[in-house]
């Protein structure tokens, strides 16, 4: 082959240039010109979505059950809402609509339509009256009725126990589509029958109808009487699974996270009528659990 002289070997280098300039990087196993830096620049960062949890919500509507009505807390066998965890204006409980609203403001803008005596079944029907005041958050305890039946057979189902939340979840949309909820668990019945099985006149009280499924015979300590505390406690973890489930499917929702279950309600945290709702001292415990759940801060 013969030599090039050295002006062919110039032009022969600036062609094989300009091809390799023509191909781009490809030869080198990459993309385009530029391609490369624009890979090695991080993607913008897209928009943060809005938060859809306000932890200062300018209303409050409670459902649920005689708990939320403050029974047996001031006198025996009767409601007492004033001194109620959720919308109660009494300064020994400093409610949540207190701690959240200010008591001045909590007068107007709260509003209790819970009932003693109710179960899941009967939520849809509050909660159809608690959103038609378009309250910024409605807060859920309900379930123990759904434990505390004649019976341990007469406890409503679990299936049934989760279509009813579910539906009273839907009422609540269908009017009040930007509301929050907060929902409460289910308390340890189990463990307020330990704390009042000690107290004769609890006792006493108890036997008028209190939660028979778990008070009834209740210093029965044989094999019977603690499979049936047994199967209504198992009852009760299953309806806070389910509440915690639901709730999980709705970005307005937040479950407790078991808070109310795992509280140890003491003797100064039950009343002195019937050992087994909630005193004003143990609303006013209720109140501070909900406070921390609902806007992360302390009591």
């Amino acid at each position: 082959m013969p030599k090039l002289s050295h002006r062919s070997r110039a032009v022969a280098a600036v062609t094989a240039a300009v091809v390799l300039g023509a191909a781009g990087c490809d030869v080198l196993g990459g993309g385009g010109p530029g391609e490369s830096d624009a890979r090695k620049r991080p993607p913008k960062p897209s928009a943060s979505p809005a938060p859809v949890w306000d932890s200062s919500p300018s209303s409050l509507a409670a459902v649920g059950d005689s708990i939320t009505r403050g029974f047996d807390a001031c006198s025996v066998l009767s409601d007492c809402p004033q001194v109620s965890w959720a919308t109660g204006d009494s300064g020994e409980v400093n409610s949540l609509a207190v701690r959240l609203l200010g008591a001045a403001k909590a007068a107007t803008h709260s509003w209790n339509y819970a009932v003693s005596g109710a179960r899941m079944a009967d939520l849809p029907a509050q909660m159809k009256r608690a959103a038609a005041k378009k309250p910024a958050l409605v807060t859920v305890m309900a379930g123990a009725n759904d434990a505390c039946r004649a019976s341990a057979e007469a406890m409503t189902p679990v299936a049934d126990f989760r279509s009813e939340f579910e539906d009273a979840l839907r009422t609540l949309r269908r009017t009040a589509p930007a509301a929050q909820v907060y929902v409460a668990s289910v308390p340890n019945l189990k463990r307020l029958w330990s704390q009042g099985r000690t107290n004769v006149l609890g006792k006493q009280v108890w036997k008028l109808g209190i939660c028979p499924s778990m008070l009834g015979d209740a210093d029965a300590l044989d094999a019977a009487a603690n499979l049936r505390r047994e199967t209504v406690q198992q009852r009760v973890e299953d309806y806070n699974t389910v509440l915690q489930e639901v709730c999980g499917k709705d970005l307005r929702c937040r479950f407790d996270g078991g808070a109310v279950y795992e509280f140890r309600f003491g003797t100064d945290q039950l009343s002195h009528w019937d050992w087994f709702h909630p005193s004003k001292n143990g609303q006013a415990r209720l109140a501070e659990i909900a406070y921390r759940k609902v806007t992360g801060r302390a009591a």
